[in-house]
């Protein structure tokens, strides 16, 4: 049985990633693939469970590498119990953020070093990445003018406009730096621009893909 895919999706606050995973799931499923459509922090019920713990607002303070551990425990969670059983049955996978949010996130945003997040992902994960990372570039004004008419805002929904300038630049540093692997996506146009785009980065790669 051949290998699924994993494909991620990636971006800043307010980018659009729900929407445009339904965009890929849906096109994935007409071409006749079987897929599963998970995220980060999240994908498993433990995994869920730690997804509430990063994210609620607290009055306690949450250390930066508790933060950051608790993150690639559900990472790990995630990847042996669901998305790598799912790409050994040929399934393509779909996860709303993967390891690259953790280095935006906290390598760049909390600036804990995005080369000490390497270094973690490199241990645990060795060479296990996604096939293919659509990155949902948008200016952090736009995110954040989505953002305010959305609920409550999470724990780093909360963060200022540096956190998220830095996030956005550390972002576009993985996918200059991953060409091969990244699609950048200008994700500030209107929606059916933005999945005419999405559409076609996956369309390019399904044929490539499929090249022998």
């Amino acid at each position: 049985m051949a290998r699924g895919r994993f494909i991620s999706v990636e971006g800043g606050e307010g980018a659009g990633k729900s929407t445009n995973i339904e965009c890929v799931r849906a096109r994935l499923h007409a071409a006749g693939m079987r897929v599963v459509v998970t995220r980060e922090p999240g994908g498993t019920p433990l995994a869920e469970e730690i997804r509430q713990l990063l994210l609620a607002p607290r009055d306690e303070g949450v250390c930066e590498d508790t933060e950051l551990l608790l993150v690639f425990a559900a990472r790990m969670q995630h990847v042996e119990r669901v998305i790598k059983p799912a790409l050994a049955r040929g399934d393509w996978v779909i996860s709303d953020r993967f390891a690259d949010a953790t280095i935006a996130y906290q390598g760049a945003g909390r600036r804990m070093g995005v080369e000490r997040i390497q270094a973690l992902r490199r241990l645990l994960l060795g060479d296990f990445a996604p096939d293919l990372t659509l990155l949902l570039d948008v200016p952090v004004d736009s995110g954040m003018q989505r953002l305010a008419g959305r609920g409550a805002p999470d724990r780093f929904e909360m963060e200022g406009r540096e956190f998220f300038d830095r996030v956005r630049a550390a972002y576009l540093q993985l996918a200059a730096a991953e060409p091969a692997r990244f699609r950048v996506i200008d994700a500030a146009g209107p929606l059916p621009d933005v999945q005419a785009a999405v559409a076609q980065a996956l369309e390019g790669f399904l044929a490539q893909d499929a090249t022998p």
